[in-house]
């Protein structure tokens, strides 16, 4: 049996009225290992005549459409162990991130178990859902019609996204699933657990599989007489949660409704929140690289590492952090290589054919040609002392946003005037790599600064006499 390797992401649904903007936002940290490089691609429309998927990760396999629609995604370094593409943005303005793992209870799992072997599992969700969906409520059904009948390897949470709607979709068990809508006005974070609460058969904001009434009825999982509730039903409730998982979601409904004053370590905080103000782009960005700044759990500080409590939402082992936001006619991929929070994060136009150069490139080992490696060095510098250099960082960073919302905005308002389909994509490609080249000459320099200050930071320092 092929043994599955899990990530531990943290992940966010935002509600178009609960938006600044008006925008539709899904969001997700890709955490898994402190040096594993990414890369971003865009992936053309074709035709594919014998179109068939067959996972490198395990025995997976599926006859897929004829018709690959494009999308942009953000794959491995290497497909050695399979292709984990995680996210993306497709033609018909459609976005997905795969996935949240999470775990199911041990009542569950003895009677429908996971397939390891051959079911479906986050290596594979992105290629075979992606390219063939025009809705985010079609990609719901067509990765649950997957689980149903080749069954799931593990449980999982899937993010989807349309102009006009989120949907969040949690696999419990070997073959059952459900999915919620995000109430317009509302959003949701979550972190490695099972999250969706009471279902609503009658309602169309709730999909979910064949037979699973029955299902949690026949094996007496839960009470005929009290509604509904997948997290009790499918979810667990031990004390890793305590530690790794509940203060995540605390944190990020902390930053986005601190209205409303919750425990930390409680198993009762809600899936759906509503925000105390608009949720700028800014501000989901602040959710995902978050680490508990300004709080007892802030492992920056030196001074709380003897006893850490909580698991950050940021953390080394995030290979890359993505926001795909759609407004209208507008699609954003933001995409911020290594650790959100020492990194900056860039809005992509998916639809684009050519990919910035470095982030092509980055294998497992260092070199300098990779974006994923010229932020991941600043994240490796900068640790030694964040006290000391922390500020260095902040500043590029404030500087790289400010570059590539401006080339993003131009780019924008560029596109509105353009007059052919050949003039439009021009201008995206030249966008996309003057936000990438602005961001990664920063960042570079930032670099050289950091090492030539680190040379004063030898312990083989004496004070030496000035005539010798």
């Amino acid at each position: 049996m092929t043994k599955i390797s899990r990530s531990s992401c943290t992940s966010i649904l935002i509600g178009k009225a609960a938006s600044l903007t008006g925008s539709v936002i899904i969001g997700r940290n890709e955490d898994a290992k402190t040096a594993w490089p990414k890369h971003l691609a865009f992936n053309q429309h074709e035709g594919v005549a014998d179109n068939h998927f067959k996972s490198k990760a395990n025995k997976f396999e599926l006859d897929l459409p004829t018709t690959k629609f494009a999308y942009s995604s953000t794959p491995e370094w290497t497909d050695k162990y399979g292709l984990f593409e995680e996210d993306g943005i497709n033609e018909y303005h459609v976005a997905m991130s795969a996935t949240e793992s999470a775990y199911s209870n041990e009542r569950v799992l003895a009677v429908d178990p996971f397939d390891e072997d051959k079911g479906i599992l986050e290596e594979a969700m992105i290629t075979v859902v992606l390219p063939y969906i025009k809705t985010a409520r079609e990609g719901v059904k067509r990765l649950g019609k997957i689980v149903e009948e080749h069954g799931a390897a593990e449980a999982d949470g899937m993010l989807f996204a349309d102009r006009d709607e989120a949907w969040y979709m949690e696999i419990g068990s070997g073959h059952h699933w459900v999915a919620m809508r995000i109430p317009d006005d509302s959003y949701a974070v979550v972190a490695n657990q099972l999250s969706i609460q009471e279902i609503d058969f009658d309602s169309d904001s709730f999909l979910f599989s064949t037979g699973i009434q029955e299902f949690v009825k026949q094996n007496q999982l839960w009470p005929e007489d009290k509604a509904f509730n997948f997290r009790e039903i499918f979810g667990t409730q031990s004390d890793s949660d305590l530690h790794y998982n509940t203060p995540r979601v605390w944190m990020g409904q902390k930053l986005l409704t601190p209205s409303v004053a919750q425990e930390a370590q409680s198993f009762e905080l809600p899936f759906i929140r509503k925000p105390d103000r608009p949720i700028s782009i800014q501000a989901a960005q602040g959710v995902l690289t978050n680490h508990y700044q300004n709080t007892p759990y802030d492992l920056t500080n030196p001074k709380n590492r003897a006893n850490a409590t909580f698991r950050p939402i940021g953390v080394a082992t995030t290979q890359e952090s993505h926001l795909l936001e759609l407004n209208g006619d507008r699609m954003y991929h933001w995409l911020a290589m290594g650790i959100g929070g020492q990194s900056v994060y860039i809005p992509f136009f998916p639809q684009g054919t050519i990919v910035p150069t470095m982030y092509k490139y980055g294998k497992e080992t260092y070199s300098p040609n990779s974006a994923y490696w010229v932020f991941k060095l600043a994240s490796t510098l900068v640790d030694r002392d964040w006290g000391k250099y922390g500020r260095l960082l902040a500043n590029v960073q404030t500087q790289a946003r400010q570059k590539v919302t401006k080339i993003r905005h131009e780019a924008d308002l560029a596109l509105e005037k353009a007059e052919s389909e050949e003039k439009q994509l021009e201008i995206v490609n030249e966008a996309n790599k003057a936000m990438a080249n602005s961001a990664i000459k920063l960042f570079q320099d930032l670099n050289a600064q950091l090492i030539t200050m680190q040379t004063a930071d030898s312990p083989l320092k004496f004070q030496m006499d000035p005539n010798l």
